[in-house]
């Protein structure tokens, strides 16, 4: 495993397999996250970002069977694995101890 440093594009891409539980392959993660962040998103930025957070232990991929739509081609589905929740969890408390410690009149827009 890989360090456990996760960057912000990387808790999107953990984000979006969670969302999707069962249905996480490369185009259904890029179409999510761009349904959440209302912004374009490359689709070889997140099958990087699937690989690294696969050699981290954050995530763990089989191939699914083929289908019509991808015509008759097989596609690699993702799950979060115990590592990859904890990562998010982790990561979730960061970031609200420290919107915590923002003052009040910071947020108010008073500075």
């Amino acid at each position: 495993m890989k360090g456990t440093y996760l960057g912000e594009f990387e808790e999107l891409v953990l984000l979006a397999v969670g969302i999707l539980f069962d249905d996480a392959y490369g185009l259904s993660v890029v179409d999510q996250l761009e349904k959440q962040t209302r912004r374009p998103i490359m689709i070889s930025s997140v099958h990087k970002a699937l690989v690294r957070l696969e050699d981290k232990g954050f995530l763990k991929s089989k191939m699914g069977g083929a289908t019509q739509t991808r015509g008759g081609r097989d596609k690699r589905l993702y799950t979060l694995t115990h590592a990859g929740v904890g990562a998010l969890r982790q990561s979730r408390e960061l970031r609200n101890d420290m919107w915590r410690q923002v003052p009040g009149i910071v947020l108010d827009g008073s500075v």
